[in-house]
């Protein structure tokens, strides 16, 4: 039971947050297009595999009306693999027509862009590559498996909550839910904020010894620490540092101290020579 309302609280977490994601990433891409003006860039064309499956995808799934979507996409990747080389150079050839009616497209539209509309432009591009790439780290993160971060007790109380909660869209559903929280008493709250404690210990157990794990990989760059330098190396490297100018500063002060007594020396000799000089004339 607690598994299944675990499930079901990362689940409803994970959609409300992917439609805050879409809401926001789509309202920025939307202001931005606003500022570039009707006139749309022009799209990119899809490599080979992509065309070969755009073409193909309608007959293999009259072909294989009982597969689901991840089995058909198979089958297709699978087809496209054992295709020979000269019918995959005919969708290559394809693109690669294409690839050149969108460069002369690409250049003819930015060449019609006021300076703010360019910077709108990049603007939109830099925030499109930061969403492929964040996706990709999430991805990457699932398929090594790093474990879930603890929940919170008011996380554990909607999910055990979210179903029944009165509301059409998630976010009715989620001021609801906020407003019954907010007036449970202590004792009820801490029924859910102990279970917050017990994850928190799940999670630092979990976390460790994936931590452990991505080490021996190599994958240091994805653990909380990345690399960093041990606290008694860098206090071995700052005072090393701190004996070097010591050093330096006490053989430059000896350096001085001695040029001043040779050039006093000198001067006793020379006044020394003088007085002789004097004394046979």
């Amino acid at each position: 039971m607690a598994a299944a309302l675990a499930l079901l609280g990362r689940a409803a977490a994970l959609v409300t947050g992917a439609q805050r994601l879409l809401r926001v990433g789509g309202a920025a891409e939307r202001c931005l297009s606003a500022g570039i003006g009707s006139a749309e860039p022009p799209k990119k064309p899809l490599t080979a595999y992509f065309r070969f499956v755009k073409e193909n995808h309608s007959a293999f799934r009259q072909k294989n009306p009982e597969m689901n979507n991840r089995e058909l996409v198979k089958k297709i990747s699978d087809t496209w693999k054992e295709l020979p080389a000269s019918q995959k150079q005919v969708y290559e050839e394809a693109r690669k027509t294409e690839w050149q009616r969108y460069v002369k497209e690409m250049a003819a539209f930015k060449a019609q862009l006021t300076p703010a509309q360019a910077a709108a432009l990049k603007e939109e591009r830099r925030i499109r590559l930061a969403k492929r790439r964040s996706l990709r780290a999430k991805k990457e993160l699932n398929m090594l498996g790093k474990p879930k971060r603890p929940r919170s007790g008011f996380n554990i109380f909607v999910s055990e909550h979210y179903k029944e909660s009165e509301g059409i869209s998630p976010t009715a559903k989620m001021k609801q839910l906020f407003d019954t929280w907010q007036k449970l008493s202590s004792s009820q709250k801490q029924t859910y904020l102990q279970l917050a404690e017990d994850d928190k210990v799940r999670y630092e157990n979990e976390i460790k010894s994936w931590e452990a794990k991505m080490i021996e990989l190599g994958r240091e760059d994805l653990t909380r620490f990345k690399k960093k330098m041990p606290e008694s190396k860098k206090k071995a490297g700052t005072a090393k540092k701190a004996g070097t100018a010591k050093k330096a500063g006490t053989a430059k002060k000896a350096g001085t101290a001695k040029k001043a007594e040779t050039a006093k020396a000198s001067s006793h000799e020379n006044k020394a020579k003088l007085k002789l000089k004097k004394s046979e004339e």
